[in-house]
């Protein structure tokens, strides 16, 4: 599945990551129940809240995190921060963060990209070689019917549908991704992955083994990082299985 993976790598990296996806998924609560603390009027903070569960946050850090963004507990203030730069060989990647010290965050995004021979550009450097759009993965199972899928994702406005070799890509533009996202919920499919992403609209592919694992390493080591939320890039490999 090229930048996205196979479904197996990517339930083995989140398991793995457990108490750091709580972080990040505490702050993204955070950060979108400052536009209303009830779920059922804050579509952002619905799926935010319905990733939490997914990889089985407690419902106390969840409520905890939403009274500090509607200010009922007194917490962080986060500030969210985009990243754009180059890998080794070209390789174009974009960070988005959320943070409370962005002097700390930026120095340690900045000396990441140097260590592993990336370079951290200016904004816009790279953007341009990505479209925001939201991103649906279903895995692929037997009981599901690929044509009735499609057609329950373009009637709730989705734009297309690409089918891997072990799931289902559903693509919208950002302003209907949680119309889209609720009604295949609603039908019983389950999201194994659903945001709203920077889908590359021209990629790289490194052939050098040594590139290969700079870049692979340059990428772990950014999303551990407690500030950062997710890392892009335009790198066609399955780094998974590097």
């Amino acid at each position: 599945m090229g930048r996205h993976g196979t479904i197996a790598g990517r339930k083995a990296s989140q398991d793995s990551k457990r108490a750091a996806v709580f972080t990040k998924y505490a702050k993204a609560i955070t950060v979108a129940a400052k536009n209303g603390g009830d779920p059922e009027y804050n579509a952002t903070l619905k799926v935010a809240i319905e990733k939490a569960k997914g990889i089985n946050m407690p419902n106390d850090n969840i409520n905890r995190a939403i009274k500090k963004g509607t200010g009922e507990l007194a917490g962080e203030t986060y500030e969210e921060l985009n990243f754009e730069g180059y890998g080794v060989a070209g390789v174009a990647v974009i960070v988005e963060a959320l943070t409370d010290n962005k002097n700390r965050t930026t120095a340690a995004v900045r000396s990441t990209f140097d260590k592993y021979g990336g370079n951290l550009g200016a904004p816009g450097c790279v953007s341009y070689m990505f479209a925001r759009k939201g991103v649906i993965i279903i895995e692929k199972i037997d009981s599901i019917d690929e044509d009735a899928l499609m057609e329950a994702a373009l009637e709730a406005g989705a734009e297309d549908m690409i089918t891997h070799e072990d799931a289902f890509e559903v693509r919208t533009e950002p302003g209907v991704y949680t119309d889209v996202h609720t009604a295949l919920s609603d039908a019983g499919y389950e999201l194994i992955e659903s945001d709203i992403e920077y889908v590359p609209s021209m990629e790289s592919a490194p052939t050098d083994e040594h590139d290969i694992k700079k870049l692979k390493k340059m990428l772990d080591i950014l999303e551990e990082n407690d500030d950062v939320q997710k890392v892009h890039h335009n790198c066609s490999l399955d780094l998974d299985e590097e």
